[in-house]
C-alpha cells in the first residue's frame, strides 16, 4: 500500500461524522424572478474581455482581471480604465488565464494585492498559483505590480485545462484561503500527498499556520483545511465568521458547503450528481462519514462568484448570499439560517454570471462571462 493511499485512508477514518442532511434545490424549489420583477435596477458600467474576478480598493477604484491575462485599474466615477503592468505570464488555456485579485485587508498602509492565475509547469502540464505584490498606483490610474512573489503553487501539476477553483479570501482570523480544485482528476480530492481538492488555509505570506488541521504532517498537506472537493469557485465567511463555499457538482449535484475544520466532503467517493457518462456516483447520505452540503442543486446552476452581502442599499437582503450562475444564467439567493441554508429566489439574469461583489457603497456590481462580459451594478429601484 503506498503511502499516499494510507494517508488519505488515515484522513478518512479519523475524521468525526461531519455529516448533515442536505437540502435538495431544483427549478421549482425557489422563485425565478424576470426583469420586470427584479427589486433592483441594473446598469452598465462598461465591458470586459472575459473579465473573470473584480475586487474594490479602498479608495472605491476596482480591479478586474481578465482571463487572457490583463488586470484592469477602473475609476468608476470617469470610467477611465488602464491595464496594470507587472502581471504574472499566465497558461491561458481551457479553463486556464487569470483568476482572482484580491486586495490585502491592509491594503491602505501595505499596497499589497494578491492574484491567482494559471501557470504552466513542464511539458503541457499546468496548475494554479498565487502571487502577492505591491500595487503602485499613479495618479492618473495606471499602475504596476512590483516585487511579486509566487506564494502557492498547486501540487502537483497535471495535463489539462480545467478546474483551477483558485478563488482567494481573506477570514476574520487575517489568514489567506483559496479554493484548490482537483483539475478534472478525480482522485487527488483525496489524496493528502497534494493539495488538489482542497481548501487551503495560508498565513498572508504564503507560509504554513502552525494551527492548521494536518499541520504535523507537513509538505502539502500542512496547508490544507478540508478535503474532498470537485471545483469551488465561490468562497465566503458570513458575519459569524463561518466559512462557506460553493463548488460545481458534475452531472447534477452543485454544492454549497458550510466548511469545517479537517473535514472531509467525499469527492469522488461521493456525490449527489452522477458522472458525465452516466455512471453513478453513491449520494452523499449512502457515507455519513464525509460532510454533506447543505444545498445541492440539480439541475445544475453552474456556480461562479460568491458574496454574503452586508451593506445597507438592500437591507432586506442583509446576511444573505449571492452567487453567480453561468449555465443558469442567474443570480441566486441564498438564506442562511444559522448552519443551514436554501435557496430563496433566483433573478434571471440572461447572460452567464461569472463573478459577484459588493461596493463600497452597499451596491451589488456583477460581471457577465465571456469575450464583451458587462460590468452590472444593482441597485434599489427608485
Amino acid at each position: 500500500m503506498t503511502r499516499k493511499l494510507l494517508l488519505s485512508l488515515a484522513v478518512t477514518l479519523t475524521l468525526p461524522l461531519f455529516a448533515t442532511a442536505c437540502v435538495a434545490a431544483d427549478k421549482a424549489s425557489a422563485p425565478v424572478l424576470k426583469k420586470a420583477q427584479w427589486p433592483f435596477a441594473a446598469t452598465d458600467a462598461g465591458t470586459f474581455n472575459e473579465p473573470w474576478a473584480m475586487s474594490f480598493l479602498p479608495d472605491g477604484s476596482l480591479l478586474v482581471s481578465e482571463k487572457a491575462g490583463t488586470l484592469q485599474h477602473v475609476d468608476l466615477k470617469t470610467g477611465k480604465r488602464a491595464a496594470i503592468s507587472g502581471v504574472p505570464k499566465v497558461a491561458y488555456a481551457g479553463q486556464g488565464g487569470f483568476g482572482d485579485v484580491l486586495p490585502h485587508p491592509g491594503f491602505a498602509k501595505n499596497q499589497l494585492v494578491y492574484v491567482s492565475y494559471a501557470e504552466a509547469g513542464e511539458g503541457d502540464t499546468r496548475g494554479a498559483a498565487v502571487g502577492r505584490a505591491r500595487l503602485v498606483l499613479a495618479a492618473d490610474g495606471t499602475g504596476t505590480l512590483q516585487d511579486f512573489k509566487v506564494i502557492w503553487r498547486q501540487t502537483p501539476k497535471v495535463e489539462g485545462g480545467g478546474h483551477y477553483g483558485h478563488r482567494l479570501a481573506f477570514g476574520p482570523d487575517g489568514k489567506l484561503w483559496i479554493t484548490s480544485s482537483e483539475r478534472q482528476k478525480f482522485d487527488p480530492a483525496q489524496d493528502m500527498g497534494g493539495n488538489l481538492g482542497k481548501i487551503v488555509r495560508l498565513n498572508d505570506d504564503g507560509s504554513v499556520p502552525a494551527d492548521n488541521p494536518f499541520a504535523s504532517q507537513g509538505g502539502a498537506a500542512a496547508q490544507v483545511w478540508s478535503l474532498g472537493h470537485r471545483n469551488a469557485l465561490g468562497i465566503a465567511f458570513d458575519a459569524r465568521g463561518t466559512l462557506w463555499v460553493h463548488e460545481m457538482g458534475p452531472a447534477g449535484g452543485d454544492e454549497l458547503n458550510l466548511i469545517e475544520r479537517g473535514a472531509n466532503y467525499g469527492y469522488p467517493i461521493v456525490s449527489n450528481g452522477n458522472h458525465y457518462d452516466g455512471r453513478d456516483i453513491p449520494d452523499h447520505s449512502t457515507r455519513p462519514e464525509f460532510a454533506a452540503p447543505k444545498v445541492t442543486w440539480t439541475p445544475v446552476i453552474s456556480p461562479a462568484g460568491f458574496i454574503i452581502y452586508n451593506g445597507t442599499q438592500f437591507p432586506q437582503w442583509k446576511g444573505s448570499g449571492f452567487i453567480g450562475g453561468l449555465s443558469s444564467k442567474s443570480l441566486v439567493r441564498v438564506a442562511f439560517d444559522g448552519d443551514n441554508a436554501r435557496e430563496a429566489e433566483r433573478f434571471d439574469m440572461g447572460e452567464r454570471i461569472r463573478e459577484v461583489e459588493q461596493g463600497p457603497d452597499g451596491a451589488i456590481w456583477l460581471l457577465e462571462d465571456g469575450k464583451n462580459g458587462r460590468l452590472l451594478k444593482l441597485t434599489p429601484k427608485g
